[in-house]
């Protein structure tokens, strides 16, 4: 390399900002080796050595970047003219360009948000460097969640956190990408630049942020046959391999989006037990259900034997084969992994308990259907056996950090489990009202209206529990979501 042009390369790292230098390190990831990757200027050398154009190189980069002035202060070339060169070709990737500019997009606060939802798929030492939308999607990438041609759980997780415009990008992205030949989608050969730039004149995919764009794909999250995960579990894709022919035209949702959903249309669309054994937030909960057309039962303040009975005599419904779901709530207080009635001094009932009433072999009626529990609970002063957080599972900013015990692990297809526990000093304010209860109320409200599934909705809920958390860690709670469903469920 020339001594102008490693001037040149000095003369753009000195003027670029520590942002800026990730940003360019993303998009020329995958023309360099790992030992340079610390070293701005030995990464820039070494990618233009491998490309063999230095220059067109260096303009293609400070335009992506939008550092005009460097394009004519450095490369002495001016915007229009360095556009008017890219249309002849490029060497970065638009899927590498697509993210930088996403980046650029994403706030603090949206950032807090995915660093959340992603707890239980990165390691916590992995989580607690993550400074930037850039590096949530390198460490998306590693575990093969996120590329070019995958990118339907990063869209799921934009729109969890209410960044509706930025999973449209993608999704426009994919649309546009998925009408190009095989050969435009087909991973770029390192070690073959000089092919790679004479064919992407031909072969170049690009988005357009005013095209339409499709539905977002939805896949079975877990199954019977797969463990169980928390809530924030990695969402495995499989990118569409069947490559559309040049005669067909471009973008034919019927048969490119297959969505695999619950049948839930019955009316009433089944039904909603609730059990308010502290007498606060019940009746809310029966007016939102009621209005999401399912048929409530409202029990108020049940002892132990009280709750078993009713939940035995529910599950004897006949009504549960001409009905499409079933929703149970309850609000108690809990020792231990046991939920307590109003005779919080007896032994209380246990979680495994409650899913078991409603498995195949006790209600026949229920099988095959969507089964969802919503459980707010709230631990009493004798907790004191709970031990620390498996790895995966959801923590909280507060030195409270406790968990209730594996057996609250749904074993059986279709149930969706969604448990949050407090403390119960929390109900000796009069004004108390469930963060948690609150959250969940306004997510399934908003997903009536945008039909969302309810796995997605529940990433609003996370982020609620989370940002309350993080506001005020003397009051926390603590969220175990765990779902065994194989499709998506949307209550409208």
């Amino acid at each position: 390399m020339s001594t102008q042009h490693l001037h040149t390369i000095n003369r753009i790292v000195e003027e670029l900002s520590p942002e800026e230098c990730k940003r360019l390190r993303y998009l020329c990831r995958e023309h360099y080796s790992e030992r340079c990757a610390t070293n701005i200027k030995e990464m820039l050398r070494s990618c233009m050595d491998q490309m063999h154009t230095a220059q067109p190189f260096l303009i293609e980069l400070m335009l992506r970047m939008r550092r005009y002035d460097l394009l004519s202060e450095v490369l002495g070339i001016s915007k229009s003219e360095a556009e008017q060169r890219l249309k002849n070709g490029h060497a970065l990737s638009d899927y590498r360009v697509l993210m930088a500019d996403l980046s650029e997009d994403v706030g603090s606060e949206d950032l807090q948000s995915l660093v959340f939802l992603l707890r239980g798929i990165l390691p916590k030492e992995k989580v607690q460097k993550l400074e930037c939308f850039l590096d949530v999607v390198v460490e998306l990438e590693k575990l093969d969640q996120i590329s070019s041609t995958r990118m339907d759980v990063m869209e799921k997780y934009l729109k969890a956190i209410r960044r509706v415009d930025l999973a449209k990008r993608l999704s426009q992205y994919q649309s546009k990408a998925g009408t190009q030949s095989p050969a435009a989608v087909k991973p770029r050969d390192e070690r073959q630049p000089q092919r790679r730039a004479a064919s992407t004149q031909n072969c170049k995919p690009t988005y357009n942020i005013s095209a339409p764009f499709p539905p977002s794909v939805a896949q079975p999250h877990t199954s019977a046959a797969v463990p169980i995960t928390p809530c924030n579990v990695m969402m495995h894709t499989t990118p569409c391999t069947n490559a559309t022919p040049s005669r067909v035209p471009p973008w034919r949702p019927t048969e490119m989006w297959q969505e695999d959903v619950y049948r839930i249309q019955s009316n009433p669309r089944g039904i909603c037990l609730i059990i308010d054994c502290v007498g606060t937030e019940g009746a809310h909960l029966e007016q939102l259900f009621s209005k999401l057309h399912f048929r409530v039962i409202h029990h108020k303040l049940l002892d132990n034997r009280e709750i078993h009975s009713c939940l035995e005599h529910i599950s004897k419904q006949s009504e549960h084969s001409s009905m499409d779901a079933f929703i149970c709530c309850i609000i108690s207080r809990s020792r231990s992994s046991q939920l307590l009635g109003t005779d919080s001094y007896s032994q209380g009932l246990s979680l495994n308990t409650i899913r078991q009433c409603f498995m195949p072999d006790s209600c026949r009626g229920l099988t095959g259907k969507p089964k969802l529990f919503f459980i707010q609970s709230y631990e009493t002063s004798e907790s004191s056996d709970y031990t620390g957080y498996e790895d995966g599972e959801l923590e909280t900013d507060s030195p409270f950090q406790h968990r209730f015990r594996g057996e609250d692990v749904p074993e059986d297809a279709d149930i969706f489990w969604s448990h949050c526990w407090t403390n119960e000093t929390q109900l000796e304010d009069n004004n108390h009202h469930s963060v948690y209860l609150q959250s969940l109320h306004e997510a399934l409200v908003d997903g009536q209206k945008r039909r969302i599934h309810l796995v997605d909705l529940h990433m609003a809920v996370n982020k609620a529990v989370y940002t309350h958390n993080h506001s005020q860690p003397g009051s926390a709670y603590h969220i175990n979501l765990r779902h065994t469903l194989r499709k998506n469920v949307y209550l409208t």
